[in-house]
């Protein structure tokens, strides 16, 4: 569960700037760099006009943004300042930023969910931190700490908590972004960044209401990641330089990438999922495998929650192995292959129905078997996520903001 709020905050005025405070946060004037910004720090500036909220059936994902974002300027000389949760607004940054430049940036994506008891749950945030404080590492961007991050982000949600749907099937999704912000062509590592959170109200990944198949394409002419790169990290660029495989997938009729490595077609990852075979093994095993993490695979959390529960369930082995595309048409022909799926914070899981590789189809049966596995796993994780069942793995919003605050004028 959450810790509860800090005592105090400050509320100003609604009249707000885009721009970095001139002043630090170290106390007594202290020019000291301030090693990380607290949330009992935060200044808020509330919205005086809120927007009407939409339906969330109608909702296109990521196209919809709440009434506020978080904002935490940082400088090698200052360190890290105040927290700001402000209205929405376009950022102002000099046309030098390192994060246009050289991709200096780095993002994150969870989700806040309403219950069927009304409360507000984050789904393991903790991961989530974890993987940005790795992310900004990898990226040369400062040191936060992640409790204090999360604290914020859990602020900003209880300030926007009507844009979490009133519903079961939609959610909120909660961007952390990091960039580099120093006005510099220079390539290093960047003096002055800029952390910011924006929230979007995003509907059922399946309009339907009910598993959608997807076809991939698999091609290792694209690689997605490689060893010594950053495929373990959330890094933007990570996914804007596979926009070209995608739509060439789309050219041919299908609907993902099949991201391969390596002169045995190793298979690493879908789309932008980590990737689950549900299959009768080399060794007549029952089996649920998901490539390892050896630094080419981004860690998911949902990935991770996962294997946490068929490791639990005990039912059949868990494996976090190789897998190449010769094992899997192998199996195929064998008929050994059960369910094979995708697995994200947007979808949970995304079951897989065909393969187009080497200009041949190859058909999974994922949904003549249920999918019995992937549907246990969907509805064993949103029953946590939406409070029917009760976990460890959910923190739960807190019900009063940080200090006191007035209604918008």
């Amino acid at each position: 569960m959450a810790s509860p709020p800090p005592a105090a905050a400050a509320f100003v005025p609604q009249d707000c700037n885009n721009g970095c405070s001139a002043e630090g946060t170290g106390e007594g004037g202290s020019k000291e760099p301030v090693e990380t910004f607290k949330a009992e720090d935060l200044i808020i500036t509330r919205a005086t006009i809120l927007k009407e909220k939409p339906d969330p059936s109608t909702l296109v994902f990521g196209t919809v943004f709440t009434d506020h974002m978080l904002t935490v300027e940082w400088s090698l000389e200052l360190g890290w300042e105040k927290p700001r949760i402000k209205p929405l607004q376009n950022l102002s940054l000099h046309p030098g930023s390192s994060a246009l430049h050289y991709a200096v940036e780095l993002f994150e994506g969870l989700k806040a969910f309403r219950g069927v008891d009304n409360k507000i749950r984050l789904f393991r945030p903790n991961l989530n931190m974890d993987r940005m404080y790795r992310s900004a590492m990898r990226a040369t961007l400062p040191a936060f700490d992640k409790k204090e991050l999360l604290e914020c982000i859990q602020q900003l949600v209880k300030l926007d908590e009507e844009w979490v749907p009133y519903s079961t099937s939609a959610s909120l999704y909660i961007r952390p972004t990091f960039i580099g912000t120093e006005p510099s062509l220079g390539v290093k590592k960047p003096t002055k960044a800029l952390l910011f959170v924006i929230l979007s109200p995003v509907g059922p990944y399946f309009s339907s209401g009910s598993f959608n198949p997807v076809s991939l394409w698999a091609n290792p002419k694209y690689v997605r990641a490689w060893k010594g790169g950053t495929g373990d990290c959330k890094m933007g660029g990570n996914y804007g330089s596979s926009l070209f495989a995608q739509c060439e997938a789309v050219e041919n009729a299908c609907q993902q990438v099949l991201w391969l490595y390596g002169e045995e077609n190793q298979i690493t990852e879908v789309g932008t999922m980590n990737l689950f075979l549900y299959w009768i093994n080399e060794d007549g095993e029952e089996e649920l495998a998901t490539p390892p993490l050896d630094g080419i695979i981004l860690p998911g959390v949902m990935r991770q929650s996962i294997l946490d529960l068929a490791h639990k369930w005990g039912e059949f082995k868990v494996s976090e192995r190789y897998l190449t595309m010769d094992d899997l048409t192998t199996a195929v022909e064998e008929n050994r292959v059960r369910e094979m799926f995708g697995s994200g914070t947007a979808c949970v899981v995304c079951p897989v129905s065909t393969i187009l590789y080497k200009d041949e189809t190859i058909h999974i049966p994922t949904m003549e078997n249920g999918p019995k596995l992937a549907s246990r796993i969907l509805e064993k994780l949103t029953d946590i996520q939406y409070g029917r069942e009760e976990s460890d793995w959910t923190i739960t919003v807190p019900k009063s903001i940080l200090g006191k605050s007035s209604p918008p004028s």
